[in-house]
């Protein structure tokens, strides 16, 4: 698997709290958008990514975001 699956074609709006998060990067994830392991049978990794505080935040779900993991707005040329 070359190029990540892509999981939606539109961004997810979540609310998250304070932590460590880690993003589906190869769009396999039964938790979109979040990694459930289920990469290891790939070359993909998830993003880890640190919350400091409550908040929204809007993810990609297509996979092909130029900065992961965050929705850039790729998914509306998809």
């Amino acid at each position: 698997m070359d190029t990540p699956k892509t999981a939606q074609t539109f961004p997810a709006t979540v609310e998250l709290e304070p932590g460590k998060h880690a993003w589906c990067a190869c769009g396999l994830s039964q938790q979109q958008p979040f990694c459930d392991g289920t990469h290891k049978s790939t070359d993909f990794h998830p993003v880890k990514f640190i919350i400091t505080e409550k908040k929204q935040v809007v993810l990609c779900q297509c996979k092909q975001t130029k900065n992961p993991p965050y929705c850039d707005g790729t998914h509306s040329s998809l």
